[in-house]
């Protein structure tokens, strides 16, 4: 992609007086007198101090995509055509960069790469960016595994989906076991088999790790599976009937008997299908139900206000479907943000030949630069179509009526989620809305592998990208919950007060570096600590260290005689816990949080101690990695021999240098 890159901007000492809407203005105006009339990217600034979702002129605000650069910007000079929340964002604008581009297509994928990685505050946000599961069929092994794959290709593979879900992929990857008789097993696994294992018995795999097929045949049967996968489904079927009527008439019933257990898995697969496609054999539908439309004023309420469903069809099935919801929806057409949801979506995704959207997108020419841009990252042609009639209409039809009713769904999710929030804020008397609640717990087993965690709640429930995990670094006694308990605050709190100066400019640039993610740890309105006065004193210690405000803390213990039911809340200042009402629903909700960070903390300590199980005793000494371990085990046969092992004895290892013998020798026996 040919560009050319430039940065604009003024003094900021220019914008010391004025309104804050005329100084924007006049900024966007001055800046567009010089702009060419081409395609291009455009990114509006603010005036905070770098950081995650920064350039290095501010907080990117906005990223937008143009066929007119310099037409796009002046349109934000006429105020009133502006929605409330554009309007909130040319007040904040205090400069802008720009990149041109050779066509638009181009600006539309640097545009959706932009708005990926600094996901400024104004742009329409896809919200969950997750891979999607796939079926990998290796190409380069001799007897080629089927597996489930997610995340990056490579091109030793042939992927077939993606599939909505990962139950959708173990269903599909069972079916083929049973159909084609394709193995499973890591190659590790099989390379080590010296009799058949328990899917050769249950008849799921043909038993190539011992011999029991040859390369020939189980080709064959890879060719079928790849078949099936891209859709000839009747083909091979037919081919298996023709099988076991051979099969049959030979009177070798037994065999007969197995073709026709694989076709009755194929058509079991079949039947599972909730749509019949009919011609569709590859395609994408695309459908949007938005609340309420682009009428100038601002939506009400929080939380979600459109609801996107994407159903994937691959080989004439149906692969499932996922909801999106899309963030800073309020006052756009639905035009406007599937357009916005297509750019992001698919520059992670690689889009199907066909795509079928519920809505035009917002401009005559949009869907046009659309499909000429997703030809480009797929390396093949996709069109984008709007049917009106026939089997794509229905499929349409029946995506919208999913994404309105999943809409509707949340809306009642969040307004009772809301109300639980306002509920508990009356409840501990804060006055302020409750947007970020963090829970904070600890685990250990009697005083090993000792981990701290925060989870994080909202108006939209649990936000588990937020979670955070704490090895206990500190010299603590073991068991010590005060200790751990203060250490896990005095970190957090410590990295929010450097995120909260580096906002603020007063920290420099070299320190701001060194802490990096500050503006992923945003100070909360409200800090709940699983324990009791003890763990609350603890936390209102570390506030008065620290110098924090504003941030309301309370703690959540068992009853009398630790019964659930009966949880007591303390609370600073307040010399009695608060007991609720065993049904309660404030009561309910605490006990939810605190049951989440409780299966946080349990989760990681067991990672923690699972991972301490397999260390070895030269795990930690440097200059040893993957592959002088695996010699030197392959040599000694354990890490004791190892320990015991003489200098001489380990310098004859292979890869093992006599600098690299001497440093392990002397790490077990540091005491002589």
């Amino acid at each position: 992609m040919a560009e050319k890159s430039s940065k604009l901007g003024t003094n900021p000492a220019s914008f010391a007086s004025g309104k804050k809407h005329e100084q924007g203005r006049e900024l966007i105006a001055s800046l567009a007198r010089n702009l060419p009339s081409g395609p291009g990217v455009y990114r509006m600034i603010g005036s905070e101090a770098p950081g995650v979702g920064s350039s290095a002129a501010g907080l990117v605000l906005y990223v937008g995509k143009a066929k007119n650069l310099k037409k796009r910007v002046l349109s934000y000079t006429n105020q009133g055509k502006l929605s409330p929340r554009i309007q909130r964002m040319v007040c904040e604008t205090r400069g802008m960069e720009f990149v041109t581009t050779h066509t638009e297509a181009e600006a539309l994928l640097l545009e959706a790469n932009l708005i990926k990685k600094l996901r400024p505050r104004y742009n329409i946000l896809l919200r969950d960016d997750k891979s999607f599961p796939e079926i990998a069929v290796e190409k380069t092994h001799d007897f080629p595994r089927v597996i489930k794959h997610r995340g990056v290709r490579n091109a030793n593979c042939s992927y077939f989906g993606p599939f909505a879900s990962t139950w959708a992929v173990n269903e599909t990857i069972t079916t083929l076991q049973r159909a084609f008789l394709l193995r499973t097993c890591s190659d590790a696994v099989y390379s080590s088999r010296t009799r058949p294992c328990l899917l050769y018995q249950i008849k799921r795999c043909s038993g190539p790790c011992v011999g029991k097929i040859s390369k020939r045949d189980y080709s064959l049967l890879v060719g079928q599976a790849t078949e099936f996968l891209k859709g000839k489904s009747r083909k091979i079927q037919k081919s298996l009937a023709d099988e076991m009527q051979k099969a049959s008439d030979a009177q070798k019933f037994e065999q007969a008997a197995q073709f026709r257990d694989r076709i009755k898995a194929l058509t079991r697969i079949q039947g599972h299908q909730d749509i019949n496609p009919g011609t569709v054999v590859d395609a994408d539908v695309v459908a949007i139900h938005q609340e309420d439309g682009k009428d100038g004023s601002e939506q009400s309420g929080r939380g979600a206000k459109a609801c996107v469903q994407v159903f994937f069809f691959r080989g004439g099935r149906n692969f499932g479907n996922r909801a999106f919801y899309p963030a800073h929806t309020a006052g756009e057409t639905p035009a406007a943000v599937l357009e916005a949801f297509m750019g992001q979506f698919y520059s992670t995704h690689t889009p199907p030949p066909e795509i079928l959207l519920s809505h035009n997108l917002a401009s005559g020419d949009a869907a046009k630069v659309m499909a000429s841009a997703l030809s480009e990252r797929a390396e093949k042609k996709v069109t984008i179509k709007v049917p009106s009639r026939g089997d794509r209409a229905r499929l349409v039809a029946h995506a919208l009526e999913n994404a309105r009713g999943a809409l509707a769904r949340k809306k009642s999710e969040n307004e009772t989620h809301e109300q639980l929030l306002a509920a508990l804020a009356q409840t501990l008397g804060i006055d302020q809305p409750l947007e970020r609640i963090e829970v904070y717990d600890n685990s250990h087993v009697s005083g090993t592998n000792q981990v701290g965690v925060m989870i994080v709640t909202g108006p939209e429930g649990f936000v588990r990208g937020a979670y955070r995990k704490f090895n206990i670094k500190g010299a603590i006694q073991p068991g010590d919950d005060y200790a751990m308990m203060r250490e896990v605050l005095s970190r957090r709190f410590t990295r929010a007060m450097k995120g909260q100066q580096a906002l603020e400019g007063a920290l420099s640039k070299e320190k701001e570096k060194n802490w990096g993610g500050l503006k992923n740890w945003d100070m909360p309105d409200l800090v709940v600590i699983d324990g009791g006065k003890g763990q609350l004193g603890v936390a209102m210690d570390v506030f008065a260290d620290l110098g924090i405000g504003g941030v309301a803390l309370s703690a959540i213990s068992k009853g009398p005689e630790r019964n659930a039911g009966r949880e007591q809340i303390h609370m600073p200042g307040k010399s009695k816990p608060l007991i609720l009402d065993e049904r309660d629903p404030v009561l309910y909700f605490l006990q939810r949080i605190r049951d989440e960070a409780h299966r946080f903390a349990i989760g990681s300590h067991r990672k923690k101690r699972s991972k301490s199980l397999t260390r070895s005793g030269i795990d930690d000494i440097p200059g040893v990695g993957p592959g002088r371990k695996k010699a030197l085990l392959q040599h000694f046969g354990s890490s004791s021999g190892i320990k015991e092992a003489g200098l001489s004895d380990l310098e004859g290892v292979k890869g093992i240098s006599s600098s690299t013998a001497k440093r392990i020798y002397d790490w077990f026996h540091q005491d002589n």
